[in-house]
């Protein structure tokens, strides 16, 4: 089933007897860091006789849990993503994601697949090797580059990866317009665990910015009757259904409205925080969500939750008065020191709600 018998890491060509010794040396290494341990752990797996790999959700609407992910779906999304970005043999990738998850697990199957050298390094470091080197291929959660935009040498850095996978549903919209000046190509990634990565992106830099997902080759897209998008990967027995309530535009492209477990109703209005987020983005520094708390009349009522230390709140109203509508406007506005997250830097908006109902 494994198309090549070897990766190329770091400009060097390992077998599966060389992987297995680097595996067992680094996790008989107390100094080692752990992204390499991991590394070498799903090499080793990737070589295995196992036609599965054990693969984890990301734990963004609940606790993380494991699945069995077969390699052929693998190799056939790595080979989606190779030909819609026209990448070739001999391609540099740079790999900048811990393969605990399955975003770093594909991006070496993308290497080896596509027969690319790999390039490593820490994913919480500065990745000084963008410098004064140059890859076709790289994938960041949107955490990274927001670090990495905050300094003067990070936009160059990641101008000199050709095309940047940004792995993630949504991003701030502040965030968003700094990718957007980026001369190189950056697109964001829609897609989960089950389907082996990415199955749609959406143009984020360039004049082809768009809000609109396109279909990797072969995927396709349909709607259930609440609206949440329907995926169907041909080497899956059916399709996979989503959280995300979704327009259809074709077959083949979408556009994302919200998570239908974020959908707040209040009054019998139903109200998508995505939607009235992307309106205040521009003017709340920092990051913030809209969420609910219940409310007997209303059933829910609107909340705005900022990061941070609490500050005056009468500034805010002001400006929630200015660009939402009566209806749309926050009846109240809590701080939280530090959003709890996931290992991969979504936000957890249950436990976002849950932490304000208690204050």
């Amino acid at each position: 089933m494994i198309l090549t018998d070897h990766i190329i890491l770091n400009g060097v060509k390992l077998s599966p007897s060389e992987i297995s010794r680097l595996h067992f040396e680094k996790s008989a290494e107390p100094s080692a860091p752990e992204w390499e341990k991991e590394l070498f752990l799903f090499l080793n797996e990737w070589f295995s006789d196992s036609d599965f790999i054990l693969a984890q959700t990301s734990g963004s609407t609940g606790e993380p849990k494991p699945i069995e992910l077969p390699k052929s779906v693998m190799i056939k999304s790595a080979e989606r993503t190779i030909e819609y970005f026209g990448l070739q043999k001999g391609d540099r990738l740079l790999l900048s994601l811990p393969c605990q998850y399955i975003a770093g697990k594909m991006m070496v199957v993308r290497a080896i697949v596509g027969q690319m050298d790999l390039f490593t390094g820490d994913p919480s470091g500065d990745f000084d090797i963008l410098k004064n080197e140059i890859f076709d291929f790289g994938a960041m959660v949107p955490n990274q580059v927001f670090k990495m935009l905050e300094k003067t040498s990070g936009k160059k850095k990641l101008e000199n990866i050709r095309n940047l996978l940004i792995g993630s549903s949504s991003i701030p919209e502040s965030l968003e317009t700094k990718i957007s000046l980026l001369k190189s190509r950056v697109v964001l990634t829609y897609g989960m665990t089950e389907t082996a990565s990415h199955i749609a992106i959406r143009e984020l830099s360039g004049e082809k910015r768009s809000d609109i997902y396109n279909c990797l080759p072969g995927i396709s897209v349909t709607t259930n009757d609440n609206k949440c998008l329907l995926i169907h990967v041909p080497e899956l027995n059916e399709p996979l259904q989503t959280n995300d309530i979704a327009e259809i535009l074709s077959s083949t492209s979408f556009r994302i409205l919200g998570r239908a477990d974020d959908v707040i109703i209040s009054g019998g209005i139903k109200y998508f925080p995505e939607t009235i987020e992307k309106k205040l983005a521009t003017v709340i520094e920092g990051r913030f969500v809209v969420s609910s708390l219940p409310d007997e009349m209303l059933g829910e009522k609107l909340a705005l939750v900022i990061e941070g230390q609490q500050t005056d709140i009468e500034p805010i109203n002001q400006t929630l008065k200015k660009l939402l509508t009566p209806f749309e406007r926050p009846k109240a506005i809590f701080f939280l020191e530090k959003f709890p997250e996931t290992s991969t830097g979504k936000l957890k908006r249950n436990e976002i709600k849950r932490l304000i109902q208690v204050l």
